[in-house]
């Protein structure tokens, strides 16, 4: 008899922590669920996670330090929305040619978010300080690796050349530093000074230095906006297929050897306007080509009928923007 009583008293004891094990279950799913619903509708910053992958290195946020600088950049992501939503619109039209050699290059694809950064997406970009394109090269900076500058010809807004002469700068960056967030504080606060503060403070890694605030906040600006790309809903931001602007494929290139005294004429011989011309070849940067050295120029002349608004033709570049 005393065994039976221990035996259901053992067992209530069993229906109870089950129980309240499942409804606890079911409460934890359902704030997470509030939690979703609230970061979606009401624009929430994610939360900082325990850690994340960068261009093949893993980056812990367990020190204090580097997890508040990650909270600010998610939150200041989180509420900036005008630059959020263009960003994401304009990589649509511009990843799909920068991906492709940066690999070539042997370059990480997350690098490309150092141009979210440096000039939202936006290849017409000119800084207060000069720095230009997508890539925000200053004029020597962009001479030293190769690009052609000067009132004529502005190299730093080709899309394809200035993305090599990007590749070539961090790559030389790599190989002196040996990891990838170095290479992108380097990007912005320069070589010189980054190894100097390396040397300085006997530190390895730009994470753990002491750094001006720019740069400081740099190397996290870049992990968010990884982050942001890569689910834009955790930010509170939604799209379709018609917020994404398409790719404008070129109908064609022409090589160009010699002078074009007159970039108007040139344009209306290849059946586009001068207008279309330009901003096919943001590099051209007078009306007409000099060339008196008769370098080899590839000139884009932009398909018309491409440039007509047709959702239902815009590829998505990546199914994550759209769900």
């Amino acid at each position: 008899m005393i065994l039976m009583k221990r035996l259901y008293r053992n067992t209530g004891i069993l229906l109870l922590m089950l129980f309240f094990s499942t409804f606890t279950e079911q409460l934890s799913a359902q704030n997470r669920n509030r939690q979703s619903f609230y970061a979606e509708t009401y624009n929430v910053p994610p939360s900082v996670p325990e850690m994340m992958v960068f261009a093949g290195d893993t980056i812990r946020f367990d020190r204090a330090d580097l997890r508040e600088r990650m909270d600010r950049e998610l939150i200041a992501f989180s509420y900036m929305h005008t630059n959020s939503h263009l960003v994401i619109k304009r990589a649509n039209r511009l990843f799909p040619v920068i991906e492709p050699i940066l690999k070539e290059n042997g370059i990480p694809d997350d690098l490309k978010y150092l141009m979210v950064i440096e000039s939202n997406l936006d290849p017409k970009s000119l800084s207060s300080a000069g720095a230009a394109g997508l890539w925000q090269f200053m004029q020597a900076t962009g001479r030293s690796y190769g690009l052609e500058v000067n009132a004529n010809i502005d190299e730093r807004y080709n899309i394809r050349k200035s993305t090599v002469a990007a590749c070539k700068y961090l790559a030389e960056a790599y190989e002196k530093y040996g990891n990838w967030m170095t290479v992108a504080a380097s990007y912005n606060g320069g070589q010189n000074g980054i190894s100097r503060r390396l040397e300085e403070q006997h530190q390895t890694n730009a994470l753990d230095l002491w750094l001006v605030e720019e740069t400081s906040r740099y190397m996290f600006r870049l992990m968010a906006v990884k982050m942001l790309f890569e689910n834009p809903r955790r930010f509170g931001f939604t799209f379709t297929v018609e917020d994404l602007y398409p790719y404008i494929p070129p109908k064609k290139e022409v090589v160009v050897t010699d002078p074009v005294e007159d970039l108007v004429k040139f344009a209306e011989e290849h059946g586009v306007t001068y207008a279309q011309l330009k901003r096919a070849n943001l590099w051209l940067r007078e009306s007409k080509l000099n060339n008196s050295s008769h370098r080899t120029y590839i000139v884009e002349i932009p398909d018309t009928q491409a440039e007509y608004y047709d959702p239902s033709k815009t590829k998505v570049h990546n199914e994550a923007w759209i769900k």
